[in-house]
């Protein structure tokens, strides 16, 4: 769901690095998918204007900036946000930043006019400058290293005079000598990341600045999390279709629609919350260190609700059907399904007749309800969760929810209409005939199983 570019003047080693970023977020990230992108687009109309502009150097800068611009945003609406929207990454090489320096300041076209140009453009969320001497970039060039086969480079870029005006354009601009101009100005800038040693310099340089923004990452700029949970929750309940909840022994859960079986959701969330801590309280030191103390932790929303989303997964898929917005680390999701199965019963866990395979997870269809409870009531959990804590040895968990939405505070009730619409995606649990909430009091009666 992040928009990811690599800038940087010609030879300077975007190529290799767009490369590397992408393994990198491929090893260290949660997203669904890592998808490599460059422009302009050589294989586009519209990115094959821009790429002849340059190669005749007959359009004047202005008539340029707006092929360049015409290409981003279509590349921008038509390509890599309906990717973010699935949850993945997008790494582009080149991207706005680009034309702000070849045809704002070294076009002296002007930065707000560039920029006027693409505002209807995506903001990139991470930014990654290279940088390295012109004498290197062009020697990189020369070598070949730098393939651009349709554009004449040697009359448009291969000049030490050009190579230092563009090196100069990048140094204002990504390193905050001039304003970033709107709405540019909102996303993250690393560098200048040197490329002037070996690639595996380059590539720990670039791993870190990875590291660094997965640790602490930033809302995404071109879609909501929202958004992007919506599409994979309507993906994931689509996949649901004809399958079954198994278990040896027991009667499967056959309709996936009426999850509750009868159950009012109050009631459902106040049993998995206690019977959680009991099996917390129960189990030994180590491990209790290592898991939530809580059923109403993200990392349980999260796990449980997700497995309530497919009829079985190793650790490998089942991270990846979490997604980025309910990712949880590798080694903590094998600690909690070593915890649900070993205290609680949750799941149940099998391996492959030839045992090759890694040893797959399968809700058990007891907790359906919660995990589906979990998907929908995500955005309120925090304050579900301190509810919980501030409610003493007998809580009313039946007017919980209304206790909560009754306090007029606009991050609550935001929080409620995202819950509402994820209703769509995975339905209420009660008769399909039955409409769904449409408003807070709606969901307040859906909660008390009225």
């Amino acid at each position: 769901m992040y928009l990811i570019t690599l800038e940087g003047g010609d030879g300077s080693g975007k190529g290799t690095a767009t490369k590397m970023v992408a393994d990198i977020l491929r090893q260290e990230g949660a997203f669904t998918s890592v998808q490599v992108t460059a422009e302009p687009r050589r294989n586009h109309p519209l990115g094959q204007l821009a790429v002849e502009a340059v190669r005749t150097g007959e359009a004047g800068p202005f008539q340029e900036a707006g092929y360049f611009a015409a290409d981003r945003l279509d590349h921008s609406h038509m390509w890599i946000r309906p990717r973010l929207m699935l949850g993945a990454a997008v790494v582009s090489e080149r991207n706005v930043h680009s034309s702000l320096v070849y045809q704002g300041i070294v076009g002296d076209l002007g930065l707000e006019e560039v920029a006027r140009l693409n505002a209807n453009a995506l903001v990139p969320d991470l930014t990654i400058w290279v940088d390295c001497e012109p004498e290197i970039a062009l020697k990189r060039i020369n070598e070949g290293t730098l393939r651009m086969a349709t554009v004449n480079k040697t009359e448009y870029f291969e000049t030490n005079e050009l190579q230092a005006r563009i090196r100069v354009g990048f140094q204002q601009l990504l390193g905050g000598e001039v304003a970033m101009p709107e709405p540019f100005n909102r996303g993250q800038v690393e560098g200048p990341i040197m490329n002037h040693k070996t690639e595996s310099d380059l590539e720990n340089a670039l791993r870190v600045t990875i590291r660094r923004f997965l640790r602490s990452p930033p809302p995404p700029l071109n879609v909501t999390t929202q958004e992007v949970e919506m599409s994979l929750l309507k993906q994931s309940m689509d996949a649901q279709d004809g399958q079954q909840t198994l278990d040896v022994g027991r009667e499967p859960q056959k309709d996936h629609e009426e999850w509750l079986n009868g159950v009012p959701p109050w009631r459902v969330l106040a049993s998995a919350h206690s019977i959680y801590s009991t099996a917390w309280e129960a189990s030994d030191e180590r491990l209790a260190t290592q898991v939530p103390r809580s059923a109403l932790s993200r990392t349980v929303f999260s796990i449980v609700g997700t497995l309530s989303l497919v009829p079985s997964a190793d650790v490998r898929r089942l991270r990846a059907t979490l997604g980025p917005v309910r990712s949880i680390s590798h080694r903590h999701t094998q600690r909690m399904l070593q915890f649900l199965d070993g205290q609680q019963g949750w799941i149940r866990r099998h391996r492959s007749i030839l045992g090759r395979e890694a040893p797959r997870a399968e809700l058990r269809s007891d907790w359906l309800a919660f995990g589906r409870m979990a998907l929908i009531l995500a955005p309120l959990r925090p304050w579900i969760d301190e509810w919980a804590k501030k409610a003493g040895e007998r809580p009313r968990w039946r007017d919980s929810l209304s206790q909560i939405l009754n306090e007029d505070e606009e991050d609550v009730r935001t929080a409620a209409w995202m819950a509402i619409e994820r209703f769509q995606a995975i339905g209420t649990g009660l008769n399909s005939e039955r409409p769904l909430p449409n408003d807070i009091d709606d969901l307040k009666r859906w909660y008390r199983g009225e």
